[in-house]
């Protein structure tokens, strides 16, 4: 879907260098066409290169999709330049008239603390809970997917020995779903994470199924059955130099961190990455903007 984003993002210009299909507010209020709505809830830190992330992975179909990027209020944002926050976000307070038929809530590096002790939770929690009348389906990535499962569905999140950081090989737990309609046998996705959500749990609850796991990585890709909710454990929508970059600041800050596993090629940190989630990154978007947002969404969300 080529992508209607303002004219003056930072993301464009990489964009468009690497052939993504975008399109700015000028052209796409020429087409009289019903485009899709989507929300981007981004607690990244670095919220420019999760913007170009993201953008890159929701381009390149037939239709065209608005971008609407939302922060939170009650938190300041250390990383990113308050000017590019007033000129291309908003607050949930300017859009929770609105209906949306897509979400996405990014994720972010809180997942140490308990929920309720993190600064924008009371917020967060009125966003969820406004998503599941006001969004047609909702994508959840890693610690944005545990607030989330907890939140809805009480499933709690477990405290790991080690960080589970690298790439790590998956497999599809129920093939007969649309979200992994065309996965391979095997795929990979990247894990940066402290913390695991409780696959008990999860599997218990009856409004929860599990599409994917990994034996390294445990459960990946989860939904409701109804398709509202998608969660994922990983990061799929990373660049192939996220982890490195990831590693290097951890090593500065003096943190004791291991090199992320099945990553540099030939096990060589001077090789660079080996970039082997790519393709399927773009098949999972691709099919969660088809099948439960474009296929489910009402044409007009006032009736």
């Amino acid at each position: 879907m080529p992508i209607n984003i303002p004219s003056s993002l930072p993301a464009k210009a990489i964009l468009e260098e690497e052939n993504i299909f975008i399109m700015d507010e000028n052209r796409a209020a020429s087409q009289d066409i019903r485009p899709l709505t989507i929300l981007i809830l981004n607690l990244m830190p670095q919220k420019e290169k999760t913007e170009t992330q993201l953008l890159r992975l929701l381009g390149n179909t037939p239709l065209q999709v608005n971008i609407t990027f939302l922060h939170m209020k009650s938190h300041t944002s250390k990383n990113t330049e308050p000017k590019h926050l007033e000129q291309f976000y908003t607050t949930f307070e300017h859009i929770k008239h609105r209906s949306f038929d897509g979400m996405i809530i990014t994720g972010a590096p809180v997942e140490q603390l308990q929920f309720e002790e993190v600064s924008y939770w009371d917020e967060l929690k009125k966003i969820l809970d406004w998503s599941s009348t006001r969004v047609t389906s909702t994508l959840h990535i890693c610690w944005g997917a545990q607030a989330a499962l907890y939140h809805h569905y009480g499933v709690d999140k477990i405290p790991l020995a080690e960080k589970c950081f690298g790439i790590f090989a998956h497999t599809v737990s129920l093939p007969t779903e649309k979200l992994v309609r065309g996965f391979d046998d095997e795929f990979y996705v990247p894990h940066s994470r402290h913390t695991d959500i409780s696959k008990e749990q999860a599997a218990a609850h009856p409004e929860l199924a599990i599409l994917s796991e990994s034996e390294e990585a445990g459960v990946c890709l989860l939904m409701s059955r109804d398709g509202k909710r998608i969660f994922l454990t990983g990061h799929p929508e990373y660049d192939a130099y996220t982890l490195d970059e990831e590693y290097r600041r951890d090593l500065e800050k003096g943190l004791r961190i291991g090199e992320p596993l099945n990553y540099y090629k030939g096990g060589l940190q001077e090789n660079g990455p080996l970039f082997r989630w790519k393709s399927h990154a773009s098949l999972l978007f691709s099919n969660w903007l088809n099948y439960y947002v474009y296929q489910e969404t009402p044409y007009q969300w006032e009736k």
